[in-house]
């Protein structure tokens, strides 16, 4: 996924790029990512006079942990991908960030490698709090029950510790 910038450009060359990339080393020591599949790139490269366009899309199929009960959740995502690059000049240093070309990225050397803008893209669409379903009743905070399988014998009574003295005011003496 390494384009010549300068050559791409002035030719206005179009090529496609439809690989799979290896994503393990990505998400490597997240526990909510019981696995992923490869991530699959799709993408036209077209190169012009103001520089190169990429657009398409990427797909991965992986298996998230529930951000409520913890157990396995499939997802299929499809992420938009659209960027622009050009050239990097001397003066690009000194710009100013309110520019209306604030979106293109300036490339220093005459490698483009889309790589590390693909993985960037994957890791920012990520489901936030995936869930196994819109009704998860997660875990239990005391003893850690799933309570979509059964419900637990903990109390759910909550008392303010500030006024937990009052709560034997209304007893029955005995």
């Amino acid at each position: 996924m390494q384009f010549h910038v300068q050559e791409t450009m002035s030719k206005g060359l179009k090529a496609k790029v439809e690989e799979s990339i290896d994503v393990t080393d990505l998400f490597e020591g997240r526990s909510d990512v019981i696995s992923k599949g490869p991530l699959h790139v799709a993408l036209q490269v077209t190169g012009n006079e103001g520089g190169i366009t990429v657009d398409g899309e990427l797909t991965i199929d992986w298996e998230l942990a529930c951000s409520r009960c913890l157990d396995p959740v499939k997802e299929h995502t499809v992420i938009p991908f659209f960027e622009q690059f050009k050239p990097a000049s001397e003066s690009d240093e000194g710009e100013n960030e309110d520019d209306e070309e604030s979106d293109v990225i300036a490339v220093a050397g005459d490698r483009l490698d889309l790589k590390p803008f693909v993985e960037e893209a994957l890791q920012l669409f990520m489901p936030f709090a995936p869930l196994c379903s819109d009704d998860c009743k997660g875990l239990c905070q005391t003893c850690g029950q799933n309570l979509n399988e059964h419900t637990c014998g903990c109390k759910t009574e909550r008392i303010d510790h500030r006024l937990a003295v009052l709560k034997d005011l209304f007893k029955e003496e005995q």
